[in-house]
C-alpha cells in the first residue's frame, strides 16, 4: 500500500487537562502516514487524484487550533477521524505530541491507527 507522509507539523493550540494548559495555546506536534493508492495520481501527474497532503495539513493546522482537546488521544481521533472523510484514504496514522509537557523529555503523546472499514 502506498503513504503520503506528513512529518512534523507544527500547530497551536489549547491542549490539556491543567488551568495552566488551557490558559493559552501550546506547540502540538503531527505526523500521519496516510495509506492511499497513488498509482492514477502518479500515471496521470494530477494531484487532484491523489490526497492532497496541503489540503490536510491546512484542516489540521485549523481544526488544532481552535477545538480546545483536554487529551491529546481525543485530537489524535478527531484528525484521523477527518482523514478519513476522503474516500481516497484507506487509513491513517496519527502521532500527537505535546513537546516539552513532561520534564526532561522531548515530547509526549500518543499514536494511532484508524482504517476505513
Amino acid at each position: 500500500m502506498d503513504h503520503i507522509l506528513i512529518n512534523d507539523l507544527l500547530a497551536r493550540g489549547v491542549i490539556g487537562i491543567s488551568e495552566r494548559e488551557r490558559s493559552q495555546p501550546q506547540d502540538i506536534l503531527f505526523n500521519l502516514v496516510i495509506y492511499t493508492d497513488v498509482k492514477a495520481a502518479a500515471a496521470a501527474d494530477d494531484v487532484e487524484l491523489s490526497v492532497n497532503y496541503r489540503t490536510v495539513s491546512k484542516q489540521i493546522l485549523a481544526y488544532a487550533s481552535t477545538v480546545g482537546r483536554f487529551t491529546v488521544e481525543a485530537l489524535a481521533e478527531d484528525v484521523a477521524r477527518m482523514v478519513l472523510e476522503d474516500p481516497k484514504v484507506l487509513g491513517v496514522k496519527v502521532r500527537v505530541e505535546k513537546p516539552g509537557a513532561v520534564r526532561f523529555s522531548r515530547s509526549v503523546g500518543v499514536e494511532i491507527e484508524r482504517m476505513r472499514v
